[in-house]
């Protein structure tokens, strides 16, 4: 779809207004011109004073012409980046509409394609506005349809539930480790994740780097008597290591990280169930980590053949079992909707077959087209289903949880995600993964040790967010992990110095 922009010249728009009409159209191309190549027309006018008041014409090749209008009062900006946010956020709301108007199609989610809704309703929270109130400003800022702020609403209260602290956390941190080996790598993924066969030297060289991090981190925050709260082994597989590598990497951690006894979570992803054995589960056990990902995707198994996963779909049942009888008692199990060739039948299977297993926690995610992924360069090999039906999976997954006593308790959202909804972690009650709602609320830094691990360092005063990431490949890793933590603790210093830190 070409969509002809005239009225706004400035480029900053091309990458919103591209975003927003990728919601609408499997391929959108934005001409900031007048055209006869495009597909249809959208005429802006834009007045900037102390409102930004803004109308949207749209006219297709039938010569109909759609139109809508919106104003808004312009809040005293700090920075030119603020208040641009506030003009885009005005031309959005125009241009959705018309779009909506155009195709017939509702955007539930408005015109946010941000990463993290929930963030929106905390803030507001924070800022002791109203509940009612909120929900009213997320509706006509954001054109959020009132099914969405509810999920919204029921998400922020579990999770103050669970972290009643939430919002005093910033004088804390949890911690990410990745480990980036996986049995094979999956169609759909762009994690730093490499099959593991015939690498052993990479890992070798790999595992060396990461246990000098986590020694170096250990004793900085040893030293400035910071606290962790959780700690999220990820990657990749981090079962797809030896057990005995296993085994000496959490002993680093109890050596290296300060009060482990006292981390409020300590999560372990066993993700693919071919790397599951019962000497790694007893490595677990022996260091008291109960908490595990054993994830399906889906209970077909063409569709695990499709997506490039070489386990079964008894290995997945089995495996769960085993972890069931070892002594692991909170499992987490993840579903995609809309995986290639899967509709509402091979759904529905999988949520029976959930059901006869019931773990604590069950993520449903949407299928999200990556653009790094093998699944989106070669889109043609991958049939997956529409708008239509995979909101209709979605209410399945939303009425089964219901129905089987989960709750919502986090939600992010992706670029290119099928049918612009949204991926949910729901949970039995008091079953939530605490380092979900950190990395998704913002409200602490997360420190990434390893192979791709990124890192988020939150400002404990004014909450600016500085990202920073190890490298993703094992070689560059290798030859540089003794300078990327050096970097990692020069941040932390600067956000944790007396002067800085809220303590």
């Amino acid at each position: 779809m070409r969509i002809s922009i005239i009225g706004l010249d400035d480029e900053r728009f091309n990458r919103p207004l591209e975003l927003i009409a990728n919601l609408f159209f499997e391929e959108s191309q934005i001409i900031l011109a007048n055209t006869e190549e495009a597909d249809i027309q959208i005429k802006f006018h834009l007045e900037i004073q102390k409102d930004v008041a803004v109308t949207a014409e749209l006219k297709d090749h039938n010569g109909k012409i759609y139109s809508s209008k919106y104003q808004k009062e312009l809040y005293a900006a700090h920075t030119e980046k603020e208040r641009f946010k506030q003009i885009k956020n005005a031309v959005s709301h125009v241009y959705l509409t018309v779009l909506q108007d155009w195709t017939g199609m509702i955007q539930k989610w408005g015109i946010l394609t941000g990463v993290r809704p929930t963030k929106l309703l905390h803030k507001k929270l924070q800022e002791g506005i109203p509940v009612e109130l909120a929900h009213k400003q997320l509706k006509e800022d954001y054109l959020i349809t009132d099914e969405k702020i509810e999920l919204m609403q029921q998400i922020v209260e579990r999770q103050l539930t669970v972290v009643p602290d939430l919002y005093s956390l910033k004088q804390e941190v949890s911690i990410y480790i990745g480990i980036p080996f996986c049995p094979t790598k999956c169609a759909y993924c762009t994690f730093p994740a490499y099959a593991i066969n015939g690498r052993q030297g990479s890992v070798d060289s790999f595992l060396g780097g990461l246990h000098y991090e986590m020694r170096k981190i250990g004793k900085w925050l040893k030293e400035k008597g910071i606290r962790i709260t959780t700690v999220y082994y990820g990657g990749g597989t981090p079962t797809s290591i030896t057990a005995e590598e296993m085994d000496m990497l959490y002993e680093e951690m109890y050596t290296s990280f300060p009060d482990v006894d006292k981390i409020r979570e300590i999560t372990v992803e066993a993700g693919r169930p071919d790397t599951i054995t019962p000497e790694k589960l007893r490595i677990l056990k022996k260091w008291n980590i109960d908490r595990i990902s054993i994830n399906p995707q889906s209970y077909t198994q063409e569709t695990l053949k499709a997506i490039g996963r070489h386990h079964t779909v008894s290995e997945t049942i089995e495996k769960y079992h085993l972890a069931r009888e070892m002594g692991m008692n909170n499992i987490n199990m993840d579903l995609i909707i809309g995986l290639p060739g899967e509709g509402i039948p091979e759904f529905t299977h999988s949520l029976s077959e959930t059901e006869k297993l019931m773990p604590e926690s069950l993520t449903v995610h949407t299928l999200s087209f990556k653009r790094a992924s093998e699944m989106t360069k070669n889109k043609e090999k991958y049939k997956v289903a529409d708008r239509t039906e995979v909101e209709k999976m979605m209410e399945l997954a939303q009425d089964w949880t219901k129905k089987h006593g989960y709750v919502p308790y986090y939600l992010y959202r992706q670029k290119n995600i099928l049918g612009n909804l949204e991926n949910v972690g729901y949970s039995l009650p008091n079953q939530e993964s605490i380092y979900n709602i950190m990395i998704m609320e913002e409200q602490q830094s997360i420190i990434g040790l390893g192979c791709g691990a990124s890192s988020k360092f939150i400002d404990p005063i004014t909450g600016k967010i500085t990202h920073f990431a190890n490298p993703k490949d094992p070689k560059s890793y290798n030859d540089s992990f003794e300078a990327y933590t050096e970097e990692k603790i020069k941040i932390l210093e600067e956000l944790f110095s007396e002067k800085g830190s809220p303590a």
